[in-house]
Parts: structure tokens; C-alpha cells; sequence
């Protein structure tokens, strides 16, 4: 007879529930809505009964997995995590391919959702103060280029941000999705040659 393995350490409260909510993000991304409470416990390895104790409802769990899923996460430590030393052009696409994997995330996750716009309280006070934070790192990754702008080096930011943005909505972009480096090159650049006729 085998020894049986050792139980796994119990989980905090707040443990089990950021696992139960990031379990149920990731099966809302693929079953939308439909997800189960059984898929979800299997998923955060509980028992079913557990998210009972965590949450009032399956409702209010998914609530939670949705809200959490627009927080930025994890994008202000990769922000943070650019190298510096690397040239200016290829920092802004690093910036452009990390912001466009969260809005495809995000935009893939409120289409599986059937959501127009993000849900009520996902907006607000706290959303204008993680924008202002999310373009303050941008501006840090521009660094000492930005006396070589001919904008503010937020206004840089600002109109990367946006681009970015349209060029990641599948129905903004009518399509045709930008690439993080053609986003860069028309901010940078621009799409006229002066002097050419």
C-alpha cells in the first residue's frame, strides 16, 4: 500500500477566494457565463461547497472574476520591467505589445460575455487614477528620449495608449488589428514622407 500524499497546506480566506476568482476568469474567458460551480471548484482545486463559504452566489463570484478582470494586473510590473538600456523605438513597441495583450484579453473576454462595455464600477474614480498611473510608467519607459519629442513625452503616451487601443478592437479597427509596431511607427513617425510628391 502506497503512503498517501500529504494534504495541501489550507488556504486563507482571502487565498481561496483570489483563487476561486482567478479560476472562474479564466473558464469566463472560454464558456463565457455558462461556467459552472463544478467547473469552477475543479478549476481552483475546492470542493464546490467552498465557493459557498466565499461568495453568496455563483453571481457574485463571477461578478468578482469580471471586475478583476480589469484591473491592470500584472502590466505595471511588465512596464516597470522594460530594460531601459534598449532603444528608444524598440522600448515603445515593449510598451504597445504589453498594452495590446491587455486590451485583447480584455476586449476577447467582453465579447465572450456579450459586453458592449465594461460593467458598472469597472469605470470611475479608481480607473482615472490606474490610467494616470499606467501613462506615468510610460512616460518613465521614454525616459531621457523625451527632449527628443516634439510633444510632451505624456502626450507621447496618451496617443500610444489610444492607438494602441483602437488597433486592438476587433470592431474599432474594423478588422484589421495593428500590429504593436506599426502602432509605434505611426505615433513616431507619422504616415507622410515630407518633400515626396
Amino acid at each position: 500500500m502506497e503512503p498517501m500524499s500529504p494534504r495541501a497546506a489550507p488556504m486563507s480566506p482571502e487565498q481561496r477566494r483570489a483563487a476561486l476568482v482567478e479560476a472562474t476568469l479564466e473558464l469566463l474567458r472560454r464558456h463565457g457565463r455558462g461556467v459552472t460551480t463544478r467547473q469552477i471548484a475543479a478549476a481552483a482545486g475546492v470542493a464546490e461547497g467552498t465557493i459557498f463559504r466565499v461568495f453568496d452566489s455563483k453571481d457574485d463570484l463571477v461578478d468578482a472574476a469580471i471586475a478583476r478582470a480589469f484591473v491592470p494586473g500584472a502590466v505595471a510590473e511588465r512596464l516597470a520591467g522594460i530594460d531601459r538600456s534598449r532603444p528608444f523605438e524598440e522600448r515603445m513597441v515593449a510598451v504597445a505589445e504589453i498594452l495590446q495583450q491587455r486590451y485583447r484579453s480584455t476586449f476577447e473576454l467582453m465579447g465572450q460575455l456579450g459586453l458592449v462595455t465594461p460593467p458598472p464600477g469597472a469605470e470611475g474614480d479608481g480607473e482615472r487614477h490606474r490610467l494616470e498611473e499606467l501613462l506615468a510608467l510610460v512616460v518613465d519607459v521614454i525616459g531621457p528620449d523625451a527632449a527628443d519629442l516634439v510633444v510632451p513625452a505624456d502626450e507621447l503616451a496618451h496617443r500610444l495608449r489610444l492607438l494602441v487601443f483602437v488597433g486592438s478592437h476587433p470592431a474599432l479597427s474594423d478588422g484589421r488589428l495593428l500590429t504593436p509596431e506599426q502602432a509605434v511607427d505611426t505615433v513616431l513617425h507619422g504616415l507622410h514622407r515630407p518633400g515626396r510628391s
